[in-house]
């Protein structure tokens, strides 16, 4: 709008208001400021709308169709992105366990879509699952290919590996698990693992096993959120029905 235009839309909104007072009506300031708030780019509430804008648009691009009306409805799973929106560097890992089907990749995106939605400063997400991870990171006829993969997925700011110690294991899958894990906990980069097997069983296989004593140790300390998921599969469940 050009400023004789502007200036000119402000006079007549203050001729009605004052029309509006004369006769006893009460003015609803929000009617009149909305318009004014969405062209004014130095107000704080429109930058964080801007954010939010461009953070949910990247967080629907990494997001298969699937999860796009995912929410965080656990207060853990709430928590945890709420605090790596406040301290990114602080936030550590969330480890979602449970059986196919319970929910855990759902609440993961959910937290990636809470943390989106509140308009940060920056936001970087890539989100895989480790089977395809894996193969990505097989070598190639592409020299270095692999390792430029590796490292991308070690440094963006926000990791989604979904469906960890689903791959067969091997040395190969726990050096680079290693390297990746390693990597993010040295650096205090958030990152959300899912996972069909538990943290911890004494009585059959957890994650311990697929991962490695080396990779056990350091989401030892980089999981500040370990969230264990019951209940039927649900999608066996929506067929049914």
């Amino acid at each position: 709008m050009a400023e004789p235009e502007r200036a000119g839309s402000a006079r007549s909104m203050r001729a009605l208001e004052r029309i509006l007072s004369a006769k006893g009506i009460e003015i609803v300031s929000d009617c009149f400021d909305n318009g004014s708030q969405e062209e004014n780019p130095g107000d704080r509430a429109w930058h964080r709308r801007a954010r939010a804008e461009y953070a949910l648009n990247r967080w629907k691009t990494a997001t298969p169709p699937r999860f796009r009306d995912a929410e965080s409805t656990i207060p853990e799973v709430a928590t945890w992105a709420d605090e790596a929106l406040s301290d990114n560097a602080s936030a550590g890992g969330m480890l979602l366990t449970g059986l196919t089907g319970t929910g855990k990749t759902h609440q993961a995106y959910g937290a990636l879509r809470r943390i989106a939605a509140s308009g940060p400063d920056k936001f970087e997400l890539i989100a895989v699952n480790s089977a395809d991870m894996y193969g990505s990171l097989r070598p190639s006829q592409v020299m270095g290919a692999a390792e430029r993969e590796l490292r991308r997925l070690s440094e963006v700011q926000y990791l989604l590996l979904d469906d960890l110690g689903s791959a067969k294991t091997s040395e190969w899958t726990e050096e680079v698990t290693y390297r990746l894990i390693n990597y993010r906990y040295n650096h205090c980069l958030p990152t959300i693992i899912t996972s069909n097997l538990p943290a911890r069983d004494d009585e059959g296989p957890d994650l311990t096993d697929f991962v490695g004593a080396r990779v056990a140790s350091r989401l030892a300390e980089m999981v500040t959120t370990l969230v264990p998921m019951t209940g039927n599969d649900r999608r066996r469940g929506r067929r049914a029905s």
